[in-house]
């Protein structure tokens, strides 16, 4: 069945249903993800004022361990993800990223007790965007999928704007003492809420008795020129074969070159707006909510911006590689942060302008990364699409690896001196997405249908 106009019928709208499932297990994702980012000062500080005593490096040994982790497994929880189906995968990372965060609390002041707790935490977590991607995929037509990407993707931003208010509060309510372990209780034991919606209102469109026959076939309108490349649906796809694919490289570039960029935001903010302006626990909340409230805005807008391309007639490709070569000059932003965080030029305004600089950044990640996971769905089959996304998410993971230990080194080395690191750092995060989209298109310089999966 074919639909005259680039638009869904009105009545049609249940996977906007499942589009919000997606953002809601993003938003728990993040929202347990960010709570050491806040818990920092508490970790660093001095053991006789009442921390953990740990230096700037052990906390990147943390984060390092966690995002290495996350890394390796998500190729692995990629394919089998892609085996067992969406539902029960979902289902299965909340629940063990959940359990394994709740199990923080427990961890004690030791660095490596950490590290092994997160390391459990990053193997349930592996498996949330890997299934986001490939639910999308099943359940949007290609030209709505940056959009739905965008919208669910925002889950992290909204995810780290809780966490940016519950776990200071959980620190001011409950004493420093208590309070680290509340904010891992209450974080882990949140996700468990979600469960309870998945089940009751997810199954894959050929199972789903919610679904209009109008709705199933303009999910499926965009498929039927794509038919014929895809090949069989039920052949076994050999998960190496992936790598004989240029596109799956272009896809491995992109994630290693940016993703680094996004969990230096997410770990290391806080650690930024303390060092560079003082600001205590309390002062740190509203900037920090600030920057994921505007990504939001961002990933939705950058989200709908192929889809407006398309509509125009542009290829689909085209339209996703042109939007993200108009976001990736936005970071460059970024540069003018510590200029403008000069405190003995721009007094009582350096930290709004510092902020704004950022938020343009973090903004730009969020569009860039909810075009970024589409183009899996663009340039491969869907029975491939968790599978890949996820050897994408070990790329990017690795990259994330070498940021958090750069900025853990630079801030040690630099530690009378921590706007010299920070300067350094907001250098990477600004240039990275030009590198990155170079490399994209130098490997896939126009799109090609893989016929032999």
């Amino acid at each position: 069945m074919r639909f005259p106009s680039q638009t869904a019928p009105a009545a049609s709208s249940y996977r906007w249903v499942i589009c919000g499932l997606l953002f809601f297990a993003t938003t728990f994702n993040y929202l347990d993800r960010q709570v050491i980012s806040y818990l920092k000062e508490f970790f660093c500080r001095a053991q006789d004022a009442g921390g953990f005593g740990w230096s700037n490096t052990d906390f990147a040994y943390l984060t390092s361990f966690f995002t290495g982790i996350y890394a390796g497994v998500t190729v692995l929880i990629g394919w089998v993800i892609d085996k067992i189906g969406t539902k029960l995968g979902l289902a299965l990372s909340l629940i063990v990223w959940s359990i394994s965060g709740i199990f923080n609390a427990f961890a004690g002041r030791l660095v490596m007790m950490h590290v092994a707790v997160r390391s459990a935490f990053a193997v349930g977590e592996a498996g949330n965007f890997p299934a986001s991607i490939k639910t999308v995929a099943e359940w949007f037509p290609k030209r709505e999928r940056a959009l739905a990407t965008a919208i669910f993707n925002s889950g992290s931003n909204f995810g780290a704007m809780v966490a940016a208010l519950l776990v200071p509060w959980c620190m001011i309510y409950f004493g420093d003492a208590r309070g680290w372990k509340m904010a891992f209780i209450i974080t882990g034991a949140a996700g468990f809420l979600w469960l309870i919606f998945w089940f009751w209102l997810y199954n894959p469109p050929n199972r789903q008795k919610r679904l209009s026959q109008v709705e199933h076939d303009y999910i499926h309108i965009d498929d039927e020129a794509a038919a014929a490349p895809n090949g069989d649906k039920t052949k076994k796809v050999s998960w190496l074969k992936l790598f004989s694919h240029r596109q799956l490289w272009c896809f491995f570039a992109g994630k290693f070159m940016t993703d680094g960029i996004w969990w230096f935001y997410l770990f290391w903010l806080p650690d930024y707006l303390h060092k560079q302006f003082n600001m205590d626990k309390h002062q740190i909340m509203l900037p920090t909510f600030i920057v994921y409230g505007v990504a939001i805005v961002g990933s939705i807008f950058g989200g709908s911006i192929p889809m407006m391309l398309i509509k125009r007639g542009m290829p689909v490709y085209q339209a996703r590689m042109t939007t993200m070569l108009i976001i990736a000059v936005f970071p460059l932003v970024v540069l003018t942060t510590q200029f403008f965080g000069d405190v003995s030029r721009f007094g009582s305004m350096a930290a709004v302008l510092s902020v704004a600089a950022i938020c343009v950044g973090a903004t730009a990640h969020q569009a860039w990364s909810a075009n970024m996971f589409t183009t899996v769905s663009d340039m491969f089959p869907k029975k491939t699409v968790a599978s890949v996304t996820g050897i994408g998410t070990m790329a990017g993971g690795l990259g994330g690896v070498i940021v958090q230990m750069l900025a853990g080194h630079l801030t040690d080395v630099f530690k009378d001196r921590p706007q010299t690191a920070y300067l350094i750092m907001f250098i990477v995060c600004a240039f990275s997405y030009l590198i990155a989209w170079s490399l994209m298109k130098a490997l896939v310089p126009r799109h090609k249908p893989i016929t032999d999966l």
